[in-house]
């Protein structure tokens, strides 16, 4: 029996079902999500599901997870809430770009955030026991959040996420469909009718979008669990470049507002978090910086101070000086 697994042929002796294939190669059924000539298997079937000459499948990994549960948080003041989940962390931070999986465990400690970004990706079929993200990165402690990273249409999109929830039981996840390879902004009207469409499966979508207030709006009354418009291009490390969007995006939404990419250092994020956004996302910045543990850290004390700073309400700007102390009464 012929098989292509992950883009590589393969010959068996003897036919097989799904479970049978990945105990053959030494995959824990646990860990993947299978897909079988472009049609999802349900994990519960793999013992029955036989496997037919010339069968293409897909087998790719992360292990899904949760939010912390309720009785771990315990600052009821002030959380970020999302879909119904509750974080003390504003910061939500990546997976891509780190030395190694190591670095990346260290840098999610040091920034104190409990949402990662993962991507979706083929298991290496040749060398299974090569280490996962989840061996480094306990999905019980951190919420996993599945993105649709590198899709260019929203059918890629909305298969990946697909097999995501396939993969992990996940329905939380973000959802970014891209124009381009030079920009890498958004692709807007195919990422609303995915947005649409997976709310429909029962998904609670975060969508990265472009900064514009009208197709935010759209995109909340399609039932996104929140609105990620990007600060700057993704991995340009430029900044917020147009505060007055974001901050009328902020103003009109009843979902949580998270600028997502183009942050490149700690006042940017801060920025971001001062103009009323409930959190941000990162991933270069932190991943390429000199030394990724400590940026991290800055990140962490970045956010914090941003949403500080916007409860608290910042003074109003003024044309002249105005004196701290009175000049009456000077000696």
């Amino acid at each position: 029996m012929r098989l292509t697994i992950n883009g590589e042929e393969r010959t068996f002796e003897e036919a097989l079902s799904v479970e049978q294939l990945l105990g053959r190669i030494g995959i824990d059924p646990r860990k993947v999500a299978v897909e079988r000539n472009l049609e999802i298997v349900s994990r519960s079937t793999y013992p029955q599901t036989a496997l037919a000459d010339g069968d293409r499948l897909e087998i790719v990994h992360f292990i899904g997870g949760g939010a912390p549960d309720d009785a771990a948080v315990r600052d009821e003041d002030d959380l970020l809430e999302v879909a119904g989940r509750r974080f003390r962390s504003r910061l939500i931070i990546g997976t891509g770009k780190y030395r190694d999986y190591e670095q990346n465990r260290l840098a999610l400690e040091a920034s104190g955030a409990e949402m990662i970004t993962v991507a979706m990706r083929r298991v290496n079929v040749s060398d299974p026991d090569q280490p996962m993200l989840v061996d480094f990165i306990d999905p019980k402690k951190y919420t996993y959040l599945p993105n649709t990273a590198g899709c260019f249409t929203a059918d890629e999109a909305l298969r990946t996420l697909r097999l995501a929830r396939e993969a992990g039981g996940w329905d939380l996840v973000k959802l970014e469909i891209l124009g381009d390879e030079k920009t890498l902004y958004p692709r807007m009207m195919e990422t609303l009718a995915a947005t649409e469409t997976l709310v429909g499966e029962g998904f609670q979508v975060m969508v990265y979008c472009s900064d514009d207030p009208i197709m935010c709006k759209s995109l909340e009354d399609a039932g996104a669990a929140a609105i990620m418009p990007l600060g700057a291009p993704i991995g340009s490390g430029l900044g917020i470049q147009n505060a007055v969007n974001i901050r009328l995006i902020v103003e009109q939404s009843r979902v949580p507002v998270i600028v997502d990419a183009g942050v490149g250092t700690a006042s940017d994020a801060t920025v971001a978090m001062e103009l009323g956004c409930a959190g941000v996302l990162m991933n270069t910045a932190i991943a390429e910086a000199g030394d990724p543990i400590r940026m991290a850290a800055a990140m962490k004390h970045a956010v914090a101070a941003g949403r500080h700073a916007y409860l608290a309400g910042r003074m109003a700007k003024k044309r002249y000086a105005d004196p701290s102390s009175p000049l009456g009464g000077l000696i």
